[in-house]
């Protein structure tokens, strides 16, 4: 009897699977319609030649003969799609169509067929592009693969892709529309509010209920992964603004010069970083990517070296002139602009980028770019490394103890000019180095200075003056409220309201943050 019931079903399958469409001969077909069922039909047959043909059929290359033969154009010879045996070309080959729908049903077909990837990211990589697809025929092959799947990430997107297929199959059942939704929700990002939206007419009222729980808890989820970007912005800007800063906070601190020529100093080490990549370029290309290590030295040396003699030549003839120094080192920036200028000229000059700081990567929700993490990491680095220097060498022993009282410095025998120049250079030099960082997130122009110089004192001012720790703080500070607040006021407004803090903050304490002690800073 189950012999006679196994016949009894076979011959009873047997038309269908006699009369079963044949994938190749519905992409040699004329109608958009029969492509793309040809397209799914071909990703369901398990067909090692699926995608070649697929890819071809994306890229134009895939051409239908007078005869309804399917051909692949790969280089300047022509082969069979199903055989990829040789094929004789001919000027009658035309080539497959594809409008937006049959290419969303490629994108869905690969996605299918990288469903059994040996590799994790490419599997991942297919749930998502089923997931945005959402074609009840890639149905079958998400069951099987979530069946096998063993990495616990891959195995979360197969199931929200699962979901928003059923969620977009009409007639599915009602509890498994329910259960999908949890899944949509987990998802958490903007597609799925999309889906979820999309379920405001669902004939459930179960359904609906459920969708808007979900759509309220993705906005707030998107609320929270939206100001922590913004923090993460924050940090990135107060990295920045440490760089351009710290070195003033030394030359200030030190000599309580105010240098309007810092900015180009931060200029002169953006532009080092420029002639080292085209030596690099022209004499040893395989050098590349260690560019910026070779440029942080150069960088260094070249602004220190012009910070020193700015000092020697200049400064030194000003002390305890403050407004005749601001003002001769005004006309130095001037004097260095148009130097640089009638160099290099007034255009952008390009500074590429090594392939460790390119691109970014997802952290929890959280877009971050290797170019601006790593500056962050440099900027610490830098900061510590100061510190290093302050606190742990004898030159920083005699720099603190001359920022602290001058004259008693002097009378323990502290060559105090020796230590102003050397400090000028310093700070010159953090710069210039900082010049490199901002050679990959600015424009290197003659004018790349002038953007930070004003929030470079803003930070010193506003931190303590001469007080490594209080920059620090106060350019984290400044950076994080500036990009929290842009959202809502947009950027100048944000700008023009810490400055006016910064000012009211001033008149309550005036030396900022945290202030230096000393018996000559107190006096």
């Amino acid at each position: 009897m189950l012999r006679l019931l196994t016949l009894l079903v076979l011959l009873l399958c047997a038309p269908a699977l006699a009369q079963a469409p044949d994938p190749y001969a519905q992409l040699a077909g004329d109608g958009y319609a029969e492509i793309e069922a040809g397209v799914s039909g071909l990703a369901a047959s398990g067909d090692p030649r699926a995608d070649a043909i697929l890819s071809a059929l994306s890229d134009g290359r895939l051409l239908v003969g007078p005869d309804k033969t399917l051909l692949i154009r790969q280089g300047g010879a022509v082969v069979d799609a199903r055989t990829g045996a040789p094929a004789a070309d001919s000027p009658d080959l035309k080539p497959v169509r594809a409008n937006n729908r049959v290419r969303r049903a490629i994108e869905a077909a690969r996605g299918q067929l990288d469903l059994a990837s040996p590799d994790p990211a490419r599997r991942r990589a297919a749930a998502d592009a089923v997931f945005k697809a959402r074609d009840a025929a890639a149905l079958p092959a998400l069951d099987a693969a979530l069946a096998r799947e063993t990495s616990p990430g891959v195995r979360q997107a197969l199931t929200e892709a699962r979901a928003a297929v059923l969620l977009a199959k009409p007639g599915t059942a009602e509890p498994d529309r329910l259960a999908a939704v949890p899944a949509i929700q987990t998802r958490g990002d903007g597609d799925a509010m999309g889906i979820l939206r999309g379920l405001a007419s669902d004939p459930s009222e179960a359904v609906r209920g459920a969708a808007a729980r979900g759509i309220a808890a993705i906005e707030t989820r998107l609320a929270i992964l939206g100001a922590l970007q913004n923090v993460w912005y924050g940090i990135s800007l107060g990295s920045v603004l440490l760089l351009a800063a710290i070195g003033l906070a030394i030359t200030f601190g030190v000599m309580g010069v105010i240098n309007m020529a810092h900015g180009e100093m931060v200029m002169l080490g953006a532009y080092t970083t420029y002639l080292v990549q085209e030596l690099i370029r022209t004499k040893a290309p395989v050098l590349f990517g260690w560019s910026l290590a070779i440029s942080i030295p150069c960088a260094f040396l070249v602004a220190g070296l012009v910070g020193v003699l700015i000092e020697r030549f200049i400064i030194r003839f000003l002390y305890g002139r403050p407004l005749e120094t601001l003002l001769a080192t005004f006309g130095v920036s001037l004097a260095l602009q148009q130097g640089v200028r009638s160099i290099f000229g007034p255009t952008n000059r390009e500074v590429g980028a090594p392939a460790f700081m390119s691109g970014a990567f997802d952290f929890y929700g959280l877009s971050i770019t290797w170019g601006r993490m790593w500056i962050i990491v440099f900027a610490f680095a830098v900061f510590l490394g100061l510190l290093f220097v302050l606190r742990k060498t004898s030159f920083g022993l005699k720099t603190r103890a001359v920022t602290q009282n001058r004259r008693m410095a002097a009378a323990m025998g502290i060559r105090t000019p020796y230590v102003d120049a050397l400090t000028f250079g310093l700070g010159s030099g953090i710069a210039g180095i900082a010049g490199v960082a901002l050679s990959q997130i600015d424009n290197v122009s003659p004018n790349l200075g002038q953007g930070y110089i004003i929030d470079s004192f803003l930070v010193v001012v506003f931190g303590g003056v001469g007080n490594l720790w209080g920059t620090l703080v106060a350019a984290l500070t400044l950076g994080v409220v500036n990009k929290l607040a842009e959202p809502y006021i947009g950027a100048v407004l944000a700008k023009i309201g810490l400055l006016i803090f910064i000012i009211l903050f001033i008149q309550k304490r005036p030396r900022g943050l945290f202030a230096l002690k000393g018996r000559a800073v107190e006096s």
